[in-house]
């Protein structure tokens, strides 16, 4: 009865048979008491993995397999995070050029050196951001394939906290629904036709990440060892900091050996200390990930067309912005998730130019900076002379958390940061032009005024305006 309550609610939404099947695998699991946990006991840490900046160059070369090749960039996202209302990705990076400009200039170079189409490119958008990234892209006709460049995340019900059973919320019947994870990638792909498509144009492999970090390029050397492994799935993962330490992890399942990626959310509170610890688990999912397709569509013919992902389990109320609202959950799953679906899948340790997202205003600072600088293949790296480490910056969180307040901040451009390894601003402050920071430098307004921050040098300084 309950599933018949749901399917009617998705099927006039449109809502594909494949995302239908996940979703109601995830309420079943919820109804058998489910919830999604992996205790430190069902995990053990993984100690080593091979490292991209070991592998030996050689084999089949970069372009006939480049000619295998589909990238697919995940664009859903909206920056809520940053108190964006817009598609995140068409946020300006340097000067007029957003991240969809150095994705579309990436992929048309990689098309540069194969003398075709390929690889093949899409964007996986969300009904919010899909018109405006596809009128966006129009500046970009060799791009497309024909008359398609995108396919779309679905959306699923949120589901009534006490009875499982789709919440309604008459006044606002948006607010009935909600998006279910990037682990709706594989039933969307799957939903949409584009699986198959790629398959009968000879197209073998796949890399996917996210939209927002333009250190995940194909990478040709790393395209060669995945195509020679003979491996499934491949997840590229960095080494955790500090900074990483409530990301989620790699780790191996203790009862049958395969790797598994856990968040946090799958975290039991007493386990968090042991979640935490970079030295036991060291590895972090950059999202960054290489398929199989002709796997992956075995493992989903299997499966009834979606894959067997943990349960994210979100406790929400059905209008975020009333607490007195519904109680709802919001069932989700992680792309990366899909490790564990494979019995050849694998982890690969990559350097930090390879994860560089933006999820705050201050790494768009960073990224806007001269401490990042633009590649003749259109990738943004951290200068040379920064040796891997980019500047630390903390912004005000009372003043910057915000796009609107920070571009008011940097109206005039961003200070050079190519020589700072730390900057703090505390107070609102704007900055002239010319600003150079090296060093360690902070900046205090303890005044409800803005400050400016004049033209000249700054290192090692705290500045009290």
């Amino acid at each position: 009865m309950l599933d018949n309550k749901l399917e009617a609610k998705m099927r006039p939404a449109g809502v594909p048979q494949p995302t239908i099947t996940a979703f109601l695998s995830a309420v079943h699991k919820l109804m058998a008491g489910e919830r999604g946990m992996l205790t430190e006991a069902l995990v053990e840490p993984i100690s080593s993995l091979p490292r991209l900046d070991a592998l030996v160059e050689g084999g089949e070369s970069g372009v006939s397999l480049l000619r295998q090749l589909a990238i697919i960039k995940l664009n859903g996202g909206l920056g809520t995070g940053m108190g964006l209302d817009r598609t995140k990705s068409l946020i300006k990076i340097k000067g007029e050029d957003t991240f969809l400009d150095f994705v579309a200039r990436q992929v048309l170079h990689l098309r540069g050196a194969s003398g075709g189409k390929e690889p093949a490119f899409y964007l996986m958008n969300s009904f919010v951001t899909r018109q405006e990234t596809l009128e966006y892209l129009k500046k970009y006709p060799n791009l497309w394939d024909e008359d398609r460049i995108d396919f779309l995340q679905n959306m699923v019900p949120k589901i009534d906290a006490k009875t499982f059973e789709p919440v309604s919320w008459p006044s606002e019947p948006e607010l009935e629904w909600c998006p279910p994870g990037h682990g709706d990638f594989y039933p969307a792909l799957l939903g949409s036709g584009l699986l198959k498509r790629l398959l009968r144009g000879g197209v073998k492999y796949l890399f996917v990440s996210n939209s927002d970090n333009l250190g995940a390029t194909a990478d040709l050397k790393l395209l060669r060892y995945f195509a020679q492994s003979g491996l499934s799935f491949l997840m590229e993962v960095a080494e955790r900091t500090a900074s990483d330490r409530k990301g989620g992890h790699l780790a191996r399942r203790r009862s049958n050996g395969r790797l598994l990626l856990r968040e946090s959310a799958q975290c039991p509170k007493d386990d968090e200390p042991h979640f935490q610890n970079i030295e036991l688990h060291r590895f972090f999912n950059t999202n960054n990930l290489w398929i199989r397709l002709d796997h992956l569509q075995v493992e989903l013919d299997r499966y009834g067309g979606a894959l067997p992902l943990p349960l994210i389990i979100n406790s929400k109320t059905a209008d975020p912005r009333d607490s007195k609202s519904p109680a709802v959950l919001q069932l989700e799953s992680a792309m990366g998730a899909a490790v564990e679906c494979f019995d050849h899948a694998g982890g690969i340790v990559v350097s930090r130019a390879r994860f560089s997202p933006v999820k705050s205003n201050a790494d768009l600072l960073a990224l806007r900076s001269d401490a990042y600088r633009v590649t003749e293949d259109f990738r943004l790296v951290l200068d040379e002379s920064r040796r891997g480490q980019p500047p630390v910056i903390e912004l005000d969180s009372k003043y910057y958390k915000l796009f609107a307040d920070f571009e008011e901040c940097f109206a005039c451009g961003p200070p050079s940061l190519v020589a700072c390894d730390a900057l703090k601003i505390s107070g609102k402050v704007n900055f002239a032009a010319d600003v150079v920071c090296q060093g360690k430098v902070e900046f205090h307004n303890s005044s409800p005024n803005p400050a400016t921050i004049k033209a000249g040098f700054y290192r090692d300084t705290s500045v009290q305006l």
